[in-house]
């Protein structure tokens, strides 16, 4: 599940929960304030505009989605009605206060029957957030046949990336091993950082059946006796084939 609401009271942490989740997860986040502020001007906190403002809100999210993206979605959703039109989504209620700072909001607030994460008072932000990231990507097993793929990644593309779910097809999970050569020179300009996030993004769908790790500038392969490795060049079509990591470069570079 890609689109993410964090609801509960006023005050109750879903803003710092949101801003610790993000990164884990490169999700965008969509803050009910700032949403109400840009976006719904026109909407006030009656009972309908509540339910209207949380029907923007997960309309919103839902073309992050469609767009290959993660979202998070903070703000208070009181009610079941407003939750219900906020659609479908993998639902974090943020329990650590027993009033919030609104008296109408805390008399319209109505404890969820269904959630899928429940965050109470004991533990950080990073805490919750680490407990979250478990839950939303399967755990890699790395004890199961996995394809290993060692490259540069700069950057990771769409010709990797068909790379990579080929060998996730044949294998069933990858290793992407990063080698580090950032700086070396004007063709290795993305940290390892960049490089994992641009991987993990373009490999949103495979959750679980991949792992992405750094390595040191690797550039010989040697292994001795045949223990059971299958090495092999994976040739796609010409199309993919014909992708340039320069080109691809030199666009993201015209984009800045």
């Amino acid at each position: 599940m890609r689109k993410i609401l964090i609801m509960g009271l006023p005050g109750a942490g879903k803003t710092t929960l949101a801003k610790a989740l993000a990164p884990l997860i490169n999700a965008v986040v969509f803050n009910a304030d700032a949403v109400r502020e840009n976006l719904s001007r026109d909407l006030g906190f009656s009972h309908e505009d509540r339910v209207e403002h949380a029907r923007r809100m997960g309309w919103m999210c839902d073309r992050v989605v469609e767009a290959g993206g993660t979202v998070i979605a903070d703000f208070v959703c009181p009610t079941d009605e407003t939750r219900a039109a906020f659609g479908k989504a993998f639902i974090i209620w943020v329990d650590r206060i027993d009033a919030g700072r609104f008296e109408d909001t805390n008399r319209m607030f109505v404890l969820p029957d269904n959630f899928d994460l429940r965050v109470n008072g004991n533990g950080t932000p990073q805490f919750w957030a680490e407990k979250v990231l478990a839950r939303l990507r399967p755990p890699f097993d790395p004890r199961k046949p996995t394809a290993l793929f060692v490259g540069r990644y700069q950057p990771f593309h769409a010709g990797h990336r068909r790379l990579i779910e080929e060998g996730i097809r044949r294998v069933g999970q990858v290793c992407v091993a990063v080698r580090d050569t950032h700086g070396t020179d004007e063709k290795n300009p993305f940290s390892f950082s960049e490089i994992r996030q641009r991987i993990e993004t373009g490999l949103a769908d495979h959750v679980g059946r991949f792992v992405v790790v750094a390595l040191p500038n690797i550039t010989n392969v040697f292994y001795g006796r045949d223990v059971g490795y299958v090495v092999e060049k994976l040739v796609l079509d010409e199309g993919t084939e014909a992708i340039s990591a320069s080109e691809v470069r030199r666009l993201m570079s015209c984009a800045r």
